[in-house]
């Protein structure tokens, strides 16, 4: 046997010993790890099976709930919708609160209704959840005509920016029409008609309001010191399909124009002036 070759073996003897002490020293540490990959692997697949069974289970109720809501046994409803909430997962109890303060509102029961709606705004963790429970809550609140409850719900709504900020303007403009405010009613409506991501039907909604509200005599807001009115008003007319829409909130049908002289006054005071000026010339 040649020296290189006897050499050869030697090494990988000793390759050989190094691999079987490594082995003896680690061979356990890698066995475990392949173990908990094996198991960290099915742990998920077994919650992530869990989870859409749950979320399955949770639709099939929610809409069950729904179908209900829309029939004519409430009791029903609102058993389906609070078995949602109790054992839900995910968005559905969140869903059915909201649907619950819903079926509040449409069966006259307002102050339950808002209530339920200030609960989840300040239950929610969600911005853009919470932002649509507090509109919802002010829209309930239009026809008592609490203006300072309905800013206190969405005054930090209407910045710019904000998606909820043309639905929080309106609802703003309603309260302040049944209180009494026209002139502060239409400004907020214009400010909706202003915004040039308004919906297209909130600008015919929008638009019927500020017609009805320059038929009675409110003057558009004041622009760079001159009070005119705008070009929506106008073209109010054209916008009549979207008049159903006055369903959903029965403020502006609840202060007839005849209820509000003060609008009238303008127009008497403004034909009294003209007389001394046509008599001076004969003096």
């Amino acid at each position: 046997m040649s020296n290189e070759n006897f050499i050869r073996e030697i090494d990988e003897e000793l390759r050989s010993d190094q691999m079987r002490s490594l082995w003896r020293n680690f061979g356990p540490y890698i066995i475990a790890a392949a173990v908990l990959l094996v198991v960290a692997v099915a742990g998920y697949e077994a919650w992530t099976w869990w989870n859409n069974s749950n979320s399955s289970r949770s639709s099939d109720q929610f809409y069950n709930a729904l179908n209900l809501a829309d029939g004519t046994d409430a009791a029903a409803a609102q058993q389906a919708l609070d078995e949602v909430e109790a054992q839900g997962t995910g968005s559905y109890p969140v869903l059915a609160r909201f649907r619950e303060a819903a079926l509040l509102a449409k069966d006259g029961k307002t102050a339950e209704a808002t209530a339920a709606y200030d609960a989840i705004a300040t239950g929610e963790g969600n911005t853009q959840l919470r932002d649509l429970a507090l509109v919802l809550a002010a829209y309930t609140m239009v026809d008592s005509g609490d203006v300072a409850a309905v800013e206190q719900r969405v005054s930090g709504l209407t910045e710019a920016g904000n998606p909820m900020r043309n639905a929080a303007r309106e609802a703003l403009g309603l309260t302040r029409y049944k209180a009494g405010d026209l002139t502060g009613a239409r400004a907020d409506f214009e400010a909706v008609l202003a915004d040039p991501l308004v919906s297209r039907d909130a600008q015919g909604r929008l638009g019927i309001y500020v017609a009805q509200l320059t038929a009675e005599g409110v003057a558009a807001p004041a622009t760079d010191g001159a009070a005119t009115d705008t070009a929506p008003a106008a073209a109010a007319p054209s916008a009549m399909e979207a008049a159903p829409a006055m369903e959903a909130v029965p403020a502006m049908e609840a202060v007839p124009p005849a209820e509000t002289p003060a609008a009238d006054a303008p127009a008497a005071d403004t034909t009294e002036p003209a007389a001394p000026a046509a008599d001076a010339p004969a003096n």
